[in-house]
């Protein structure tokens, strides 16, 4: 593999991958690819990496047991009428008694998982990120949809990635949703939290977290629908909580593509897919550069095909929604403008068209995905909830970055974009796995 490294700035470093070389009797990729790291230089002058909040950190989770899951599952179950969850209250809930609950949660509030409150008028604790991470994490390994967990691969505006593993050493994508956090980077008092109960919106902190299991829940409701349905997006394993588990894609997120040898072609598929979709009765509302993966397939002719898998689905409405038109029109201008930009090519076709791609839905027998993934369980007050905190919040998708920041160069980045959790450079990451305990006590030696 040949590599040239080109510093642009002193807080950036760019990586040009010219050639990929494959396994005997594969063809060589078809792709041109910048990699763009983002670092920061400290007052030693040293390179680190950017510091990440709301970090998932599991070096606590072989150590707890069943009486230390029981005690944090019920700070979490206190913490739907209570800010502040009274002690006597947690050793209630958990059935333990004042002892093992007094040593538990010692070990919880030391790792973080859940956290004292200042000036409480009573003794009391609430749960952390920390210990929603934890809880959704214990759900999700004991349903054999997570055995371990390695490297964080991707930072979202409200999202982390890292790559798991199954217990048959199957590679995955963990994504845990952390809205709230560019509000908390931006030290915005939220004015109104739409939560489900007058508690919630006052304290502001549980909505939070109840807002990012709503995305995570609408996030797997579409995946799975679009899945079954038979569109190219990434396989949905399992959701629980904030946190959903979907198949690693070997492929590279569009925006990193620089050369692709047939423009017109890859822009008639993403064309299609738009259309497709309005034809299923959604509009993606963020359908560009960023949420769309390229990755390679062999034809039966031995030559190279570029498949088009799309992600990020938190913004997904139906084609009735009020705005409806409005996210199409902007979801087909984001693409034609990249194809512009990036690879210069301009479509002698008009459209697509909205009203000429509604028209399309329900025909010939085809499914109404909106509606099946209301019925699933994702309800209307779900969706109204989640949208009314993006628009509080300023939260618009990449859609907004890409036209405002898009003209500046032809391998525009965005610093706070998820979609870096597909790309190749996966190998180590399976020596590197924090494998995730059962209910074991500790120092069982059942787990490593």
């Amino acid at each position: 593999m040949h590599v040239i490294v080109e510093i642009s700035s002193p807080q950036k470093l760019q990586i040009r991958r010219h050639t990929f070389k494959r396994l005997p009797g594969e063809r060589h990729t078809v792709l041109h690819v910048w990699l763009e790291v983002d670092l920061f230089i400290s007052s030693e002058t040293a390179l680190f990496p950017r510091p990440i909040e709301m970090k998932l950190d599991t070096k606590a989770l072989r150590y707890l047991n069943p009486t230390d899951w029981r005690v944090l599952t019920a700070v979490e179950t206190g913490s739907r009428n209570h800010e502040v969850v009274p002690t006597p209250l947690i050793a209630n809930l958990s059935k333990s008694t004042v002892g093992d609950v007094q040593r538990s949660i010692s070990l919880l509030a030391k790792a973080n998982l859940i956290a004292k409150v200042k000036n409480a008028s009573y003794d009391g604790y609430r749960l952390t990120y920390g210990g929603l991470d934890y809880l959704a994490l214990h759900s999700l390994q004991k349903n054999s949809v997570v055995y371990s967990v390695g490297n964080q691969i991707g930072v979202g505006k409200e999202s982390d990635i890292f790559v798991v593993s199954d217990d048959k050493g199957e590679q995955r994508v963990l994504k845990i949703h952390r809205l709230g956090r560019v509000s908390f980077k931006k030290g915005v008092r939220n004015k109104r939290d739409y939560a489900r109960t007058k508690q919630q919106r006052e304290r502001g902190a549980g909505s939070w977290m109840y807002m990012s299991r709503l995305a995570a829940v609408k996030e797997y409701a579409f995946l799975q629908a679009l899945y079954d349905a038979g569109l190219s997006v990434p396989v949905p394993h399992g959701q629980n909580r904030h946190q959903l588990v979907m198949q690693l894609i070997d492929g590279f997120p569009l925006r990193q593509i620089d050369k692709v040898p047939d423009p017109a072609g890859l822009y008639a598929d993403l064309m299609e897919l738009l259309v497709r979709l309005c034809s299923l009765g959604l509009i993606h509302g963020d359908f560009n550069e960023f949420n769309i993966l390229i990755k390679e397939e062999a034809t039966r002719d031995e030559d190279i095909k570029l498949i088009p898998v799309l992600i990020d689905f938190p913004q997904m409405v139906s084609v009735d929604h009020a705005n409806a038109e409005f996210y199409f029109d902007r979801d087909v201008a984001c693409v034609k403008r990249f194809f512009e930009r990036r690879f210069g090519f301009v479509s002698s076709e008009p459209g697509p068209y909205f009203e000429a791609s509604k028209a399309l839905v329900g025909k010939d027998g085809a499914r109404r995905l909106d509606v099946e993934v209301e019925a699933s369980g994702f309800s209307r007050k779900m969706a109204k909830d989640l949208e009314a905190y993006m628009k509080e919040h300023g939260i618009d998708g990449d859609a907004e970055t890409a036209e405002t920041h898009g003209s500046n160069s032809d391998h525009s980045q965005d610093e706070d974009e998820d979609d870096e959790n597909h790309e190749n450079d996966h190998d180590d990451d399976r020596n590197n796995h924090e494998i995730l305990p059962d209910e074991t006590p500790a120092g069982s030696g059942s787990f490593v």
